[in-house]
């Protein structure tokens, strides 16, 4: 096992690991198609073992990204761990069925989902608008909030104060669940579902919103990864997980986990939006050629 193979691999997960901490995305929807797409024509000493083997280190990779990003997001005392209780309930032992499902799923079909998933993402992060960041919600005198729904409060360490709705898991938990299952089986969802309902459902405002997402996704993708990883070991043994990969992908996202937070709000969210969606886009037409090159269709 050559550790010099992947060096470059430490400024691109620095990169990816920002873009995921500012866009609310999972990191691994970025590395899946680099090990996937890219390592191939870098040369066959690059590529890896298997699509399951990629999504596993992606996912492993990200719980180390998101991690140093919720460090950032702890200092700044943004994150609402009650409110993303009901979440991780629902998301990470759905995830973990996802990942179980991926090892007896055809490469290519594996493949093909996730190029499907891509386009679909794209359509969606492409054509809604980036949310509006909400006002405090007003309280009434019983500690309600206006609409009749019991009123969180977080204050950040700056000292701002935000004001808003308990959220309520509900009718999201199929959608949390879904984004979950993906995330097990691809390695994309979870991030893509859980920020838009915080934001747009239940109106989290957006700083409190992002940093209580990645909390979610952590805990959620951790446990997709470790279910990943121990299959690779289970079946291949140790040297099955690409450490030579891990070894520069894991201290590339947690420099990028740091960045991230403290560009917050630098860059316009509409920009990312669209900017994340077309790259989701070209992502899912190429996984779509490369699936049809492997099963001869053209």
């Amino acid at each position: 096992m050559d550790f010099t193979l992947y060096w470059f691999m430490v400024p691109v997960s620095m990169m990816v690991a920002t873009t995921a901490m500012l866009s609310g995305i999972g990191g691994a929807a970025l590395f899946t198609p680099i090990f996937l797409i890219i390592f191939p024509l870098l040369g066959p000493e690059y590529e890896l073992a298997s699509p399951v083997a990629a999504i596993g280190v992606a996912l492993l990779t990200e719980t180390f990204g998101f991690s140093s990003g919720f460090v950032g997001y702890y200092r700044k005392r943004l994150i609402d761990f009650r409110s993303a209780i009901p979440f991780i309930a629902v998301g990470a032992p759905v995830a973990v069925v996802g990942a179980l499902i991926a090892q007896v799923v055809e490469p290519s079909q594996l493949k093909g989902a996730y190029a499907v998933l891509m386009l679909v993402l794209a359509v969606i992060m492409i054509r809604h608008h980036a949310a509006v960041e909400q006002p405090a919600v007003a309280a009434d005198r019983s500690g309600g909030a206006a609409d009749g729904r019991l009123k969180r409060i977080i204050t950040g360490r700056d000292g701002q104060i935000y004001e808003f709705p308990v959220p309520r898991q509900g009718r999201g938990a199929a959608a949390t669940g879904i984004g979950a299952f993906l995330t097990g089986m691809v390695a994309v969802g979870i991030g893509e579902v859980v920020m838009p309902q915080l934001v747009k459902r239940h109106r989290v405002p957006i700083p409190v919103a992002a940093a209580t997402s990645v909390f979610v996704v952590i805990v959620v993708v951790a446990a997709a990864s470790f279910t990943q990883i121990a299959s690779l070991v289970s079946e291949g043994g140790v040297g099955a997980v690409p450490w030579n990969l891990v070894a520069y992908t894991v201290p590339g996202v947690i420099i990028g986990g740091q960045i991230g937070p403290r560009l917050h709000g630098r860059i316009g969210s509409r920009f990312m939006e669209r900017a994340i969606g077309g790259l989701f886009g070209v992502i899912g037409l190429a996984m779509l050629w490369l699936v049809a090159r492997e099963l001869g269709v053209i």
